[in-house]
């Protein structure tokens, strides 16, 4: 059975990917492009003479291959869904292993001790044990297959249209802040664990609907319109539902908008507005670093003393 064409496609970017690794056969060494601000460079150049970024490592050309091998416009969106599915499998099995988890859990579930080790939003570990990684980790981690199925699917509608809005560095930090934003609403006024993308998915909304009150015309009223209705729908859903964590939906919404009021909402234009939003992608990509480590040190501290 023939593979559908967007398959065949991506699987070719990946082999040529791979290839490249390689030094890519027989290929002449041609011109370089920078990644950072579009600029032709010489073939042995390791800066570019236009902008300075370092050729040979560098946030834009690590996000430029990342989009290449990913095949697509939206690779940190694809590598936030694969981060949520790992995330969703140790989950899983640290629950069955500790004796949980079984026959239909699966579905809505999942939790307990499992989920507070792998870094649940928890506020009295975050206020007074000042494990404030839960704010990031949180975003990654889900209650059950019925939670993270809808999720993701949100995800992958909104998630790459953002994306292709701002630029990759930029979408990464505006989608790790407002998660933070949002589960820092839910710890502080819900007062009860959480966990979910929900938040930082909240946060994409809110920035699409910042993003039409700045463009005119019928169809961005329209769009807005359609936004908020699902917006409300969303919340009612909320409070007719347990387990459905509205203060980070509120939290992760206004953190969107506020940022999406703030930001410009196209690509960088030029180096200095590249280096910028390189920048910022480079923080939320420290913060997850540390975060997910501390996570790491945390479960294991757990597990030597229980």
């Amino acid at each position: 059975m023939a593979l559908p064409y967007q398959w065949q496609w991506r699987i070719d970017k990946w082999k040529n990917a791979v290839r490249g690794l390689f030094g890519g056969g027989n290929q002449q060494p041609r011109p370089k492009i920078c990644p950072a601000c579009g600029s032709l460079v010489g073939i042995s150049a390791t800066k570019c003479h236009q902008c300075g970024t370092n050729l040979t490592f560098s946030l834009a050309a690590v996000s430029k291959g990342l989009s290449k091998f990913f095949g697509g416009r939206a690779p940190v969106t694809t590598v936030i869904l694969i981060a949520n599915l790992i995330m969703f499998a140790i989950s899983w099995m640290a629950t069955a292993a500790s004796g949980q988890g079984g026959g239909l859990s699966i579905l809505w579930g999942l939790g307990g001790e499992a989920l507070y080790r792998l870094g649940e939003s928890y506020p009295p570990a975050i206020f007074f044990g000042h494990e404030w990684f839960r704010l990031v980790t949180a975003m990654f981690l889900h209650g059950g297959l019925i939670h993270i199925g809808f999720n993701m699917m949100v995800l992958m509608d909104i998630g790459p249209v953002v994306e292709e809005v701002y630029g990759s560095a930029k979408f990464l930090f505006l989608y790790v802040a407002t998660g933070v934003v949002g589960f820092l609403f839910s710890a502080f006024f819900g007062g009860h664990p959480s966990v979910g993308a929900s938040a930082p998915i909240l946060g994409l909304i809110g920035l699409l609907i910042a993003m039409t009150t700045k463009r005119g015309g019928a169809h961005m009223q329209d769009l807005r319109s359609r936004l908020i209705s699902w917006v409300v729908s969303i919340f009612v859903f909320g409070f007719i539902m347990r387990g459905v964590d509205n203060w980070a939906h509120g939290g992760g919404l206004a953190a969107g908008f506020v940022l999406g009021k703030l930001f410009a909402d196209r690509e960088p234009l030029n180096a200095t507005e590249r280096r910028t939003a390189n920048l910022l992608g480079l923080l939320a990509v420290l913060a997850l670093i540390a975060s997910f480590a501390l996570m790491i040190l945390h479960y294991r501290d757990l597990g030597q003393n229980s």
